[in-house]
């Protein structure tokens, strides 16, 4: 087989490339293979600048940083030369569109050249033609991608262009605004100038008219004064008189209101001595937090209190649903804190009959309860002195000294170091008043720590009893547990 010279035949068959083609540059772009035998163009070494998409993502980002910092002035002459910027961006974009149909061009005269060469090419000469001809397509294949982008790019930088555009003419709108009303400004000031001027200069000259009149002005001056002095002198005035007036009637007024009280409380006093005649109970005792109440007989005729069953009950008003005290059916009842603001009723029943006995007026609170309260809120634990006067329903025999330790988490009854019982706060935890038998119902207090446990237990006085319930149901209350009586 005969070996053709690929010299020889390159010299005879490549076509001559026309004369009227440009390069963007003037050597050939490198290429390799990459895998599946695609090829790869290899980065530049000598690329001196970035890329119109990296110009404009800058651009953009330092613009919308100076936005906010920049004058109205600054920010139109910023928007002007980033539109002359982006009008060169767009020439370069349109040289480098040109620079991209001048490769087409060339690609395809080579191609044309390259098949031409194929069919004088036979054995391995016509095989390096072939992958010549399918680097060539390959070529074309990554023009085309690049000028996709190309055309991305110019897409952005024309948005680019009509953004900084428009951002120009709002930018000498506002710069045009700011003159105009710089302006006005300048001609109010000068106006209220002209206008000081003015009231200075009528200043001087009343000040000067005044001088000439100062003798008979003040000597007018005098005479209003005496003519007034001596209209005092001989007949007072009406406000003085009316001052006299309403002094004298705030002194009836409150005379009228003191005398009013009075009857007020002697009435009072009279209706109560003639509810007392005509009933056969009556409720005595001071009705406030911290003392107790009993019921006693105001007949002869009346039966005997021992032998008639009470119940007492507690109620927003006397016309308001009421609600039973669970165990208290003694004739002696020690409000609690929850009595405070309500009013406590008794239903004394004998022979079929029944006489309900109401208080006055809603229970009172303790003075001082609160603030005590409070400040024994701020410690970890409260301690309190008290003696075992029941325990499960009996007479505890002894009467020494306990503690009862009331915390935020839990509540214990010991002496010294002995513990009685010491449980946390739970549903079946109850913590009350005594509503029973007690030799002191104001200071006693019924607690059951849990199911087959219970104490009476009697404190040193009254505002202990009445602070270690208090204490002991708002923290329970905070561990989302209600402290309250037997069946309430």
């Amino acid at each position: 087989m005969t070996k053709v010279c690929p010299e020889m035949t390159l010299s005879e068959a490549v076509l001559p490339v026309s004369a009227d083609v440009s390069f963007a540059s003037n050597h050939f772009p490198k290429y390799k293979f990459g895998p599946d035998n695609q090829i790869v163009e290899e980065p530049k070494e000598d690329e001196k600048g970035p890329s119109v998409k990296e110009i404009v993502e800058k651009e953009t980002e330092q613009l919308s940083e100076q936005h906010k910092r920049l004058s109205v002035r600054d920010l139109a002459s910023k928007f002007d030369k980033n539109l002359t910027a982006a009008a060169n961006l767009t020439d370069e974009a349109k040289l480098r569109e040109v620079a991209s149909l001048e490769g087409h061009v060339m690609l395809k005269k080579l191609r044309d050249a390259l098949e031409s060469l194929r069919g004088c090419m036979a054995g391995q000469n016509k095989e390096d033609v072939e992958k010549a001809i399918s680097m060539v397509e390959a070529l074309a294949v990554k023009l085309t991608q690049n000028e996709g982008e190309l055309l991305q790019e110019k897409f952005q930088v024309k948005k680019l262009a009509n953004f900084l555009k428009q951002a120009s003419e709002d930018a000498k709108k506002l710069v045009n605004q700011e003159k105009s009303f710089a302006c006005a400004e300048i001609e109010s000031a000068r106006a209220v100038v002209h206008r000081l001027g003015d009231a200075f200069t009528e200043q001087e000259r009343s000040s000067e008219a005044s001088k000439t009149q100062g003798p008979d002005v003040e000597k007018l001056v005098e005479e209003v004064q005496e003519a007034r002095r001596i209209k005092r002198m001989h007949q007072p005035t009406k406000v003085m008189d009316m001052q006299h007036e309403l002094r004298a009637l705030r002194n009836q007024i409150r005379e009228k209101s003191v005398n009013s009280v009075k009857l007020q409380k002697e009435i009072a006093i009279v209706k109560r001595t003639d509810e007392s005649k005509s009933h056969l109970y009556a409720l005595d005792g001071k009705q406030s937090l911290g003392s107790f109440l009993r019921i006693r007989s105001c007949s002869d005729n009346a039966p005997n209190i021992s032998e008639c069953s009470v119940q007492w009950y507690r109620a927003a008003s006397e016309t308001s649903r009421r609600e039973a005290i669970s165990g208290a059916n003694r004739t002696v009842y020690a409000p609690e804190p929850f009595d405070v603001g309500r009013v406590l009723q008794a239903d004394v029943c004998f022979n079929g009959q029944k006489v309900t006995l109401t208080t006055d007026s809603p229970i009172d609170p303790a003075a001082g309860l609160q603030s005590h309260v409070e400040s024994l809120m701020r410690k970890s634990h409260s301690e309190f002195n008290v003696v075992i006067s029941q325990m499960n329903g009996q007479d505890h025999a002894s009467r020494s000294n306990h503690v009862l330790s009331i915390g935020k988490m839990r509540i214990k009854l010991c002496r010294g170091w002995i513990t009685k019982s010491r449980e946390i706060y739970s549903t079946f935890m109850q913590l009350c008043g005594v509503r029973g038998k007690a030799n002191a119902p104001a200071k006693a207090l019924f607690w059951q720590p849990r199911k087959g446990l219970t104490f009476v237990l009697t404190f040193e006085s009254e505002k202990d009893r009445n602070a270690a319930i208090v204490l002991a149901r708002k923290y329970a209350f905070d561990c989302n547990v209600t402290l309250v009586g037997p069946d309430d």
